[in-house]
């Protein structure tokens, strides 16, 4: 499953509409988690059919169409979904119990309720909403797929305007490495990930260098009369800039998480669980800078994209023990470079990357490498493959 996005150009009238389906979209989710939670044993198809009483009795909601009701009624039994999943695997801390939504900004139809141009260059939606025919601004030719393979279509509301996406049913496949190359990585904030090899990306810092255009729009805002016009306009340009920050990290993320699967057989990287970790008060806004979460998830997916194999490892005491002899040597978050007895002497940085990968390799088998990063190893074989893929 692919997802194509297209900017829309559209008159006032035809916003207006889209923020009422969008609306409505939020009510029959909230209505649907309700009726969950008053009746005891109810599954996602008793959403579904209730979405069918919910439009009888009110009419904004029968406006909707029938199939865009029953995915706000699947959005709603995929948190409940995701709470019981947490539950059975006894999550620590707070297992996402779900919650009613006040700010959603997307209004998700299947298979009827749109209909694309015949040059596929404009989308036009026909339920009670009457948004009408909506042009799409992008580069990706919508020519190279078939309409029936177009399963959803979300119309999304951005700081910058309104948004059409494609979710399409095919399977993104391209050439994978067959180098052989394995590596280990360490994400940090010094740099962004340094390799086994003593390679390192640095670290963009998108957050920080925009923090002083940032503080500078939000005073702006809070000087602003409450429901004022400027306080609107001052809004939306605040909006903007954390837009325009958000793509440049992802845009960042994708860039680097590919060209690494690219040029790599196998990639080991730590299991880290951000969300404990911007607990630290002093540390939340550069972890959250910095993306980790989303880089790892990149990884998974370009994975699967190139065929390869990426192995995730538990991250513990891989900055305190020595990769050369396996000693623990203590050392604090400011100590950046790792000294051992036994003579090895690297970067804290560089000696974790080299025993993430000696983990990796463990876990599957091989024997480990040495502190210079020299792999002492057979490349990836059928066997592996098939370890791996299991």
């Amino acid at each position: 499953m692919i997802v194509l996005e297209y900017k829309v150009k559209a008159k006032p009238h035809q916003f207006v509409a889209i923020d009422e389906a969008i609306r409505t979209a939020q009510f029959c989710r909230n209505k649907a988690l309700r009726y969950w939670i008053d009746n005891k044993g109810v599954n996602g198809y008793d959403l579904n059919k209730y979405m069918a009483v919910l439009a009888k009795e009110f009419n904004f909601a029968d406006k909707l169409n029938s199939m865009a009701r029953q995915s706000s009624a699947e959005r709603a039994w995929f948190g409940v979904k995701r709470f019981f999943e947490n539950c059975k695997k006894k999550v620590v801390g707070k297992k996402g119990y779900p919650k009613f939504k006040k700010h959603t900004r997307s209004v998700e139809y299947k298979t009827c309720g749109w209909k694309l141009s015949t040059d596929k260059k404009s989308i036009n939606f026909s339920d009670g909403f009457n948004i009408g025919k909506l042009k799409l601004i992008g580069t990706r030719d919508l020519n190279c797929y078939d309409s029936k393979l177009i399963k959803r279509v979300r119309i999304v509301k951005r700081a910058d305007g309104c948004y059409v996406q494609f979710c399409v049913d095919v399977e993104r496949k391209e050439t994978p490495c067959s180098n052989g190359n394995q590596i280990g990585i360490d994400v940090g904030l010094e740099y962004f990930y340094t390799d086994s090899n003593a390679n390192t990306v640095e670290n963009p810092r998108l957050l920080r260098k925009s923090e002083r255009k940032l503080k500078k729009l939000q005073r702006r805002f809070s000087k602003t009369e409450k429901g004022s016009i400027r306080r609107r306009k001052a809004q939306k340009r605040l909006a903007k800039k954390h837009l325009q920050i958000s793509r440049q990290r992802k845009d960042f993320v994708v860039k680097t998480a590919r060209a690494l699967i690219q040029t790599n057989s196998l990639v080991v990287y730590e299991d880290l669980q951000v969300r404990n970790m911007v607990k630290n008060h002093c540390l939340a806004k550069s972890i959250s800078d910095a993306s980790w979460s989303m880089f790892t998830d990149w990884i998974d997916y370009y994975v699967k994209v190139f065929d390869t194999h990426a192995v995730a490892v538990a991250p513990h005491y891989t900055s305190q023990e020595c990769s050369s002899c396996g000693v623990i040597v203590k050392k604090s978050l400011s100590t950046r470079t790792h000294a051992c007895s036994c003579g090895c002497k690297l970067h804290r940085d560089h000696n974790a990357a080299i025993n993430i990968l000696n983990k990796g390799l463990n876990t599957l088998g091989h024997s480990e490498i040495n502190a210079q990063g020299q792999i002492n190893l057979c490349v990836v074989d059928a066997s592996l493959k098939h370890k791996l893929s299991g």
